[in-house]
């Protein structure tokens, strides 16, 4: 997928093996899916609507804002007017094949006061239509998500988190008003997967080699000196008891919240397999999670 000539997403997907992959997360006990109308401009969702077809008991979570085109596979700006919101819930709807979307996210936040409020009132119609059950907001910036917070439904933050980076502002939001936390990029975008070194490059047409401006864990390509250095600090603690380096960095969120969801990408059936895997093994011990945050010099915060 590209917005006009630049790269957004992974090299070498194969729909097959993602089906493959969604089903194995299945098996392994995963009740609950993120993706956008965005990714893929449309075909994540259709690929989740495929697989999942046979599984409502399964969670949905998507997004909204982007405006996509689906055969060229680009986005094509973003929208968030009251209007758009609604065309935009029905066609996800459509490609996921549900009646109901569990939870949808704007994954444009920077909106005014004004436009929050219409979007805030439209979500609000969606769930009485019942179209939607909850809704929530894509934001590291707690002043992006704090004009939804009197809505009734608005549910959860989907926030970066991840070892490497720690906490952003907006998890503190989350747990003053009680929300849920779903969390993107718990991998670092592939770097906690383990499978790169200092003279690894991504291949060209990966958007890791694009370097748009969120991505902080690559620099054109190659991961940065700065984040390997921080992963060699802590890489074995979070191996430790024999977790994959990928597990320690999911137990590492599930000690940093307890109301954090990591959301880690996969490609690929062992993607799925290595992160499902976390499960058995849970949160890091206390002292693991102290031992990691002393050494990336922090503080450690539990919630």
């Amino acid at each position: 997928m590209a917005r006009g000539e630049q790269q957004l997403g992974y090299t070498g997907a194969d729909d097959q093996e993602s089906l493959r992959a969604i089903a194995t997360a299945v098996e392994q006990g995963v009740t609950l899916f993120d993706t956008a109308d965005a990714y893929g401009a449309g075909h994540s969702e259709r690929l989740l609507g495929q697989a999942l077809a046979a599984h409502p008991e399964v969670r949905i979570a998507t997004k909204f804002g982007n405006t996509i085109d689906e055969d060229t596979r680009q986005l094509t700006g973003n929208d968030t007017s009251p209007a758009y919101v609604r065309r935009a819930a029905q066609a996800s709807l459509r490609r996921l094949r549900r009646d109901r979307i569990d939870l949808y996210q704007l994954h444009t936040p920077d909106v005014s006061a004004d436009r929050a409020a219409e979007l805030v009132a439209v979500l609000e119609d969606l769930v009485q239509d019942g179209l939607i059950s909850w809704y929530g907001v894509s934001t590291d910036d707690p002043d992006q998500a704090r004009p939804f917070l009197d809505g009734p439904h608005f549910a959860a933050i989907q926030l970066q988190l991840n070892v490497l980076d720690g906490a952003t502002p907006a998890l503190e939001l989350a747990e003053q008003h009680d929300l849920g936390v779903l969390c993107r990029s718990p991998l670092a975008m592939g770097l906690l997967g383990g499978r790169y070194t200092a003279g690894t490059r991504v291949p060209d047409g990966d958007v890791r080699s694009q370097q748009p401006d969120w991505l902080r864990w690559f620099d054109n390509g190659v991961p940065t000196e700065e984040f390997l250095s921080r992963l060699a600090a802590v890489r074995d603690v979070l191996t430790a008891g024999g977790r994959s380096l990928a597990q320690g960095a999911l137990a590492w969120i599930w000690a940093r919240s307890d109301r954090a969801v990591p959301l880690p990408g996969f490609r690929t059936v062992a993607h799925v397999r290595d992160s499902a895997g976390a499960q058995q093994y849970g949160p890091l011990m206390p002292e693991e999670f102290d031992a990691v945050e002393r050494a990336l010099g922090r503080e450690p915060v539990r919630a």
